[in-house]
């Protein structure tokens, strides 16, 4: 029937799963958002063969693509066809040859993504604006459309295991990132990080001889420099170095963790300030003080010795780094830190640190005028 037909041809290799036959190909970006269509979003989720699109990804996935045109990488996207397809095989005097050949897929066909739609909606947007990068491919996984409801099993099985890495294994990674890179240097090279950096998970539990998390000093260095800092990766490496070695002999805690006087799991369970919230506000404050020229770096944080960072102390931390006990990492709490490590400074507050800072006190005092 395809012989009467215009129909697309795929170089492919054939394989076999679950007793079915699927195919492996190689498709030029600029033919993907031609062929490869989105299931209907007004349709309600029941009737779909996928999630709905969440735009707000794409335009970072594209920047992605854009951004890292001679080293970007995408996993295969999976598609199932509904309609007629046929494979011939290059010969059959071998397997490796009854395996390979080509997949001729009537042009009435609908090719329908089970699993890479944000990845073919961010490439359409990338090729506006860099349409050189049409003819590069990506793999395609194709399946036979049986159905809605197996179409919907696929994106049920092919999502069940899926599991995104802790953010402090994909910061470990990621050497396009200036501040994990940073990270990363200051976790080998600084004697107070060195050893203590959790590289591999974004928690730490009870046991763990680890201090800090990569992810938690990652977020305090994009909290101290700018995005233009960054880009010089010796000054900024200099400058952090010198600004948490001087945090890191105001808090004796942390040296009696290196010295093997105290466990690493003691100071967590006792103390907030190896936290990813305090951390965050530590390096909020080492910002306003490198803009702030005129102070002495090393006068002001010495003041760091008289805060209590003890959990104990629910007169200075519930409602700013603790809510009901437990630590919190929203940025309300974060710039509630940020203000009292700056109040024991003897700092000012910026006009938006003031304002948050209005509204803790006045729902807190609520309490004490009822009284």
């Amino acid at each position: 029937m395809m012989k009467n037909n215009f129909s697309y041809v795929f170089p492919a290799i054939r394989g076999i799963q679950a007793g079915r036959e699927y195919y492996i190909s190689m498709c030029p970006l600029r033919l993907l958002t031609k062929l490869f269509v989105f299931d209907n979003e007004e349709l309600m989720p029941e009737l779909r063969a996928q999630r709905t699109i969440n735009k707000a990804r794409i335009p970072e996935i594209a920047r992605y693509i854009v951004s890292n045109p001679t080293n970007y990488t995408f996993s295969a996207i999976t598609a199932s066809i509904d309609g007629t397809v046929a494979f011939d095989s290059i010969g059959s005097d071998n397997l490796a040859n009854f395996r390979m050949g080509t997949l001729t897929v009537d042009m009435n066909a609908k090719f329908i993504v089970n699993d890479g739609q944000h990845r073919r909606a961010a490439i359409e947007q990338a090729l506006q604006s860099t349409p050189e990068l049409g003819d590069e491919t990506i793999a395609v996984v194709f399946f036979l459309d049986r159905g809605l409801e197996r179409c919907q099993q696929m994106f049920a099985d092919l999502n069940r295991y899926a599991v995104k890495p802790s953010s402090s294994l994909g910061l470990l990674y990621d050497h396009r990132s200036t501040a994990a890179n940073v990270a990363r240097h200051l976790g080998i090279t600084s004697k107070v990080f060195r050893n203590l950096i959790e590289t591999e998970r974004s928690s730490l539990s009870e046991r763990s001889r680890k201090l800090f998390t990569l992810s938690a000093l990652h977020f305090a260095i994009t909290e101290m420099l700018s995005e233009k800092e960054l880009e010089d990766f010796s000054a900024a490496t200099k400058k952090c170095q010198e600004f948490w070695e001087l945090i890191g002999e105001q808090i004796p805690e942390w040296t009696f963790v290196r010295e093997s006087k105290m466990t690493a799991g003691e100071v967590r369970q006792d103390f907030i300030h190896s936290h990813a919230i305090v951390l965050q506000a530590l390096g909020r404050v080492g910002k306003f003080l490198y803009q702030t020229e005129q102070l002495d770096l090393r006068e002001v944080l010495s003041k760091l010795r008289n805060i209590d960072w003890s959990r104990k102390n629910s007169a200075s931390w519930e409602g700013r780094a603790m809510i009901g006990g437990r630590m919190s990492k929203s940025s309300q709490n974060i710039t509630l830190t940020c203000n009292e490590i700056k109040r024991v400074l003897g700092l000012s507050l910026t006009l938006e640190e003031q304002d948050v800072e209005n509204t803790f006190l006045s729902v807190h005092s609520i309490p004490e005028q009822s009284k």
